[in-house]
């Protein structure tokens, strides 16, 4: 499937046509965990829906998942003001473009960690895909792979990390949460390892799980069939049957409370893999997580799904950028739903941003391919705005672009 999907990369590009006009059309909502993975018809999907962007397919996505499936990814917490501040504030970023700036084939390929990618978009670790569709995270991991980017497996993944891997391109990382258990937290990073991940992704900034009000109203659980595959040969791999959340009861149950930068000391210690400290946002913080031993640092408010009234991560990237100098790598996420936001973003001083929802999005609606189509979508649209802002390549975005 991936080298079907690279072989059409360049239709997808120009306009996403499709080669055989006799591919089946998805139209029908169904429960995502009980269809079978064929998305023969994905192609056409994106023709005659119209999905032309990364709304569209969260639009479209909301058809077909149960609402406690499409709560779960698309909510925040509390009042969601955090929510919706990631995607307005890239949105109130204006772009003072050049002109006359002879602008040839644009370069959008970079490197994280020393690894190249095609584009500085690469898919954010988010948990639970075969809420989604049946192929679950191997099917995301197949699309970055068919897209030229990383793929960060979250650890609440519903596939495990060996079966992920083995399908998985490279850079492909891991992101890790720390247990109450150090000895189940270095169990999953032993296991990272010989399955072939790249790098660890720690989360520090879910001590707790924020209220998410959607979820308590909907009393999120897994389905029957799904777990936490990756815990589950450790004891933790089932959610509580609980009133509210549980996914809540879960975090409370198990995730570390006390997180200290010794919890960061002692897992650079434990890995031969470099790690990425991912949920800051503030300058202060990035500067010692470097200190401390992360290779890049990720702003990020956890999709607004953690503490309401957070900053937008447009607001705090260049305060982190600043904070860390050359110490470490920066990316970004939180909100980004158009290429230009990618564009602001790299003005800001990010080196990548990484999407979760929107992957999500095409994922419900088609699978792998519907995956790819919007990392596509991401890059067709990263491409036009550098064409019209007179960039050639990454290099020459900076901040004058955010100026008059």
């Amino acid at each position: 499937m991936a080298e079907d999907l690279t072989a059409k990369l360049d239709d997808f590009r120009n306009g996403w046509k499709t080669s055989s006009a006799k591919d089946a059309r998805l139209t029908r909502p169904h429960h995502p965990f009980r269809h079978t993975g064929d998305f023969a018809g994905a192609l056409s999907l994106v023709d005659s829906e119209r999905l032309l962007n990364v709304s569209d397919h969260a639009r479209a996505a909301r058809g077909r998942l149960p609402k406690d499936c499409f709560d779960y990814y698309e909510g925040g917490a509390l009042d969601e003001i955090t929510l919706r501040e990631n995607t307005a504030g890239w949105d109130r970023l204006k772009l003072y473009y050049q002109v006359l700036a002879s602008v040839g084939q644009r370069d959008m390929s970079t490197t994280v960690l020393g690894q190249p990618i095609s584009m500085p978009i690469v898919v954010a670790p988010t948990a639970f895909h075969k809420l989604a569709c049946g192929d679950g995270e191997i099917a995301t991991a197949k699309a970055a792979r068919a897209a030229g980017t990383l793929f960060i497996l979250s650890s609440l993944s519903n596939t495990a990390m060996e079966s992920v891997f083995a399908q998985a391109g490279s850079p492909r990382w891991f992101q890790l949460y720390i247990y109450k258990d150090r000895e189940i937290t270095l169990e999953l990073v032993k296991r990272a390892e010989a399955a072939g991940a790249e790098a660890i992704v720690l989360t520090v900034d879910a001590p707790g799980l924020g209220t998410r009000e959607r979820d308590a109203r909907n009393n999120f659980r897994l389905p029957d069939g799904l777990t936490v595959e990756n815990l589950a040969p450790l004891g933790k791999g089932k959610l509580p049957e609980v009133k509210g959340s549980g996914l809540a009861a879960y975090v409370r149950e198990n995730f570390k409370a006390d997180l200290g930068f010794d919890d960061l000391d002692w897992l650079c210690r434990s890995t031969r893999l470099p790690v990425v400290v991912k949920g800051v946002c503030r300058g202060d913080d990035a500067r010692r997580a470097a200190e401390h031993g992360a290779k890049a640092v990720v702003v990020s408010n956890h999709g607004g799904r953690q503490l309401d009234t957070a900053p937008a991560t447009c607001e705090v990237l260049p305060h982190v950028v600043e904070a860390v100098g050359d110490r470490c790598e920066v990316y970004v996420d939180g909100g980004i739903r158009r290429g230009s936001d990618v564009l602001k973003a790299i003005a800001l001083g990010a080196r990548a941003v990484l999407v979760g929802r929107a992957v999500l999005w095409g994922l419900c609606v088609a699978g792998e391919e519907g995956a790819f189509h919007v990392l596509e979508i991401l890059r067709r649209e990263l491409d036009e705005a550098m064409l019209l802002c007179g960039c050639t390549t990454l290099s020459e975005i900076d901040g004058s672009l955010l100026k008059p």
